[in-house]
């Protein structure tokens, strides 16, 4: 796995990961779980990750759709 980006805007990252499911990616958010331990206030920043094999056209649609602030 390759993490992509790291945020703590749940929208944005549920509006990435669909883009990525999208282009036939497989798109993971880890430390989604977090939020149950923080509150919801947003401290902690979850990550999207998508298998090593498609990460470099994961950053590729990123970019097509001007996304590409934050990627790793």
């Amino acid at each position: 796995m390759q993490v992509l980006l790291a945020t703590s805007d749940p929208v944005r990252l549920s509006f990435l990961a669909a883009l990525l499911r999208d282009a036939g990616l497989s798109p993971v958010v880890l430390d989604g779980h977090i939020s149950a331990l923080e509150g919801g206030i947003g401290a902690f920043p979850r990550r999207l990750a998508v298998p090593s094999d498609e990460a470099a056209q994961a950053r590729r649609v990123l970019r097509d759709a001007g996304e590409a602030d934050g990627l790793r």
